[in-house]
């Protein structure tokens, strides 16, 4: 009977860990909630962490951006080919790019890229008690650290999104262009023409929500990062397998949720 019960006692240890580990996540989510409409705001800091998040980022989501449509196209056309429909690629690429691709590819992109920036600069500071002393001086660091890089991330995603969305289609038309030679008003007459209001709609939902899911797991992890340098790579890490793993879930909900008002 003696390892079962150590067997037991350990599975028990592990889910009230599990169980300790949600409801800080719930604090921290709710406090953000109660702190974000809260005087005094950081406005600066906020237009800071934009350029940050959304300006630097420009030039991995322009190459990103670019080579999925192009790509995209290439690997579509053989498909449509065999049953000469090749004339509605641009319309496939149109539907594939403002549906899922430009909101999931830049997402996945600044989940690296800004996920795993936020959880090491956070979890750095925790290290050097940095943000120890910002509680002591009187200030708000939650406030100033993780309420501004949140909300950062929640407006950056949508509009690198969109940005994503059109440097896909340029890359798609000069694909289509190479093969089809389709005029560049033709394109994107039909590209326009294939999408609808609940098409953008869906692309601002999915990335409003995969920008505040990468702002909130990136701060948590480094705001409770554990001290030592092995801490800070361990939340820069996780920030970006945990927001990645609830980024893919999130599009199936939402994809599911939109599906049901069509």
């Amino acid at each position: 009977m003696g390892p079962y019960c150590y067997i037991e006692e350990d599975s028990l240890k592990k889910i009230s860990r599990i169980f300790l580990e949600l409801a800080n996540i719930h604090r921290f989510v709710m406090r953000l909630f109660g702190e974000v409409f809260k005087p005094p705001y950081e406005f600066k800091e906020m237009v800071r962490q934009c350029y940050e998040i959304g300006w630097k980022s420009l030039p991995l989501i322009s190459l990103t951006g670019f080579i999925t449509g192009f790509v995209f196209t290439n690997q579509s056309r053989p498909s449509l080919s065999e049953f000469g429909a090749t004339s509605w690629l641009p319309a496939l690429i149109s539907i594939a790019m403002i549906r899922a691709l430009a909101p999931l590819v830049t997402a996945l992109i600044a989940s690296g890229k800004v996920g795993s920036q936020i959880g090491a600069e956070l979890g750095s500071m925790n290290v050097t008690e940095q943000i120890d002393a910002m509680e002591v001086s009187g200030s708000n660091p939650f406030k100033y650290l993780v309420v501004s890089r949140v909300v950062a991330t929640t407006i950056s995603i949508p509009i690198l999104s969109f940005y994503t969305a059109a440097v896909g289609l340029v890359g798609a038309f000069l694909s289509v262009h190479q093969h089809e030679n389709t005029s560049f008003q033709i394109y994107f007459v039909q590209v326009f023409e294939a999408i609808g209001f609940i098409d953008i709609f869906s692309l601002v939902a999915k990335a409003v929500v995969f920008g505040f899911t990468i702002g909130v797991v990136g701060c948590y992890q480094g705001y409770h990062s554990s001290k030592g340098t092995e801490g800070v790579g361990k939340a820069a890490n996780w920030a970006v397998v945990m927001s990645m793993f609830l980024i893919f879930v999130e599009e199936l909900l939402i994809v599911q949720l939109i599906q049901a008002f069509r």
